[in-house]
């Protein structure tokens, strides 16, 4: 069993992410998504599928890219 290092809770179900070289523990998807997922740079939601990055800022979609960044050339099916 591992503690998880966002809410504590140890648990035999615990998990290991290894992300930009560093090692986290978690006990479920919320935590590690709480702690490591990009945050939109327009909206301040949690980027948690794919997303869009222009010069280095993410973002949830390219409707919130173009909000922020003008007429880049981002696209998705969002609209």
């Amino acid at each position: 069993m591992a503690t998880c290092e966002v809410c504590g809770n140890d648990y035999d179900k615990s998990f290991e992410v290894i992300a930009a070289g560093s090692r986290h523990v978690f006990d479920s998807f919320e935590c590690a998504i709480h702690l490591i997922a990009p945050v939109c740079e327009h909206c301040g939601c949690k980027v948690i599928g794919h997303g869009t990055e222009v010069q280095g800022r993410f973002y949830c979609c390219a409707h919130c890219a173009k909000q922020s960044e003008g007429d880049v050339a981002v696209d998705d099916r969002a609209g």
